[in-house]
């Protein structure tokens, strides 16, 4: 969901998308790399390499073990794991409590299967361009350990089954948002990579979409304000986050050919303010819903909690604009993969309440 967007490794503070789909090219994140340059979801959880299929087993050795980590590490885990964060919350939220549990776990298998399968694509997109950074060189396709056959059947059923466990187990609300993140993520955000910087922003819608899939199986309706403004959150924070992660590949991004605010404008100062930009709007948006449930008290405290919690990201963001290195995007990393938990239990909490 760039959301190629929804999350970034925790070691390197780097990855989820493309999300709930994230750009993050959510991004992503999920792809062994060592702990000083590893990082999660968006503008770069999408790179790519190699363009023909080649059997794994006639390159490297496999085995049973092997053959699932490559399976999983083909959906962007990391990516996956924030979607299905950002699906309980929404759902917890419409239905004004937890849902059954056998409904939650229809609901986190659909969605979590549709969002595996748009990570997947989008590493059969982006093979041959992956080889080129040595972040996403040892994924499964480049590193020659799956082919492209098997890991696009392996795609289809994912995205299937998924969008038929929506529909049929909830209703098509949710299955229509499932389809339309996949849609989004892998046939527009994922091109545009290499095409123009503006592919952040496509991405970060598809990253922030997962959040509806949630919200309308659990009973809200598709034009509710609750509803898009916790979509307005995810998309928000994925620029924050997403530009602390372009700025550290940036080397890497500009020589794979991708095209990122941080290749487009080197200086950092337009990575920069869209992190701000995204801050504030996080800020907004959060705020907003803590007004909507009834209780004057309650809505004071829990807009206090938001600006706590929002703050660090905000402040992290005017440093890496006013510094842009590689320390201040680091901090600011660190502090989005923070803000991001603490604003959905605060946001959630004063619904229930």
């Amino acid at each position: 969901m760039s959301t190629d967007t929804l999350t970034a490794d925790l070691s390197t503070s780097k990855s989820v998308p493309d999300l709930l789909m994230a750009r993050s090219d959510y991004v992503s994140e999920d792809d062994r790399v060592n702990s000083e340059s590893r990082i999660g979801p968006g503008e770069g959880s999408h790179d790519h390499p190699l363009g023909d299929s080649v059997s794994a087993s006639s390159s490297k050795p496999t085995s049973f073990k092997s053959t699932a980590i490559d399976l999983v590490q083909l959906t962007k885990p990391r990516i996956v794991t924030m979607i299905l964060v950002t699906t309980v919350a929404s759902a917890s939220i419409a239905a004004g409590g937890l849902i059954p549990m056998t409904e939650m776990a229809w609901l986190l298998l659909g969605t979590g299967m549709v969002a595996a399968s748009a990570g997947a694509a989008n590493q059969i997109w982006e093979r041959a361009i992956d080889c080129h950074m040595p972040r996403t060189a040892v994924r499964p396709l480049p590193d020659k350990r799956m082919n492209v056959f098997a890991a696009a059947i392996y795609t289809a059923f994912l995205g299937i089954v998924g969008t038929a466990i929506l529909y049929f187990v909830f209703d098509a609300k949710p299955a229509i948002a499932g389809v339309t993140t996949w849609l989004l993520y892998v046939l527009v955000y994922t091109p545009m990579k290499t095409r123009t910087s503006f592919n952040t922003t496509v991405g970060a819608i598809a990253g922030a979409l997962p959040v509806m899939i949630g919200y309308t199986a659990a009973g809200g309706g598709h034009i509710d304000a609750t509803g898009w403004l916790l979509f307005g959150i995810l998309a928000a924070w994925q620029y924050p986050h997403f530009m602390a992660i372009a700025w550290l590949y940036r080397r890497q991004y500009a020589a794979a050919g991708f095209c990122m605010s941080t290749t487009v404008d080197p200086s950092g100062k337009s990575a920069g303010w869209q992190s701000i930009a995204g801050s504030f709007a996080i800020l907004a948006c959060g705020l907003a819903l803590c007004m909507i449930p009834e209780g004057v008290v309650g809505g004071i405290i829990a807009s206090i909690a938001v600006a706590s919690v929002c703050y660090p990201m905000l402040r992290a963001s005017l440093h890496f604009f006013a510094s842009p290195d590689d320390l201040m995007a680091r901090k600011l990393l660190r502090s989005s993969l923070l803000v991001l938990p603490a604003i959905l239990i605060v946001v959630t909490i004063r619904s229930l309440a």
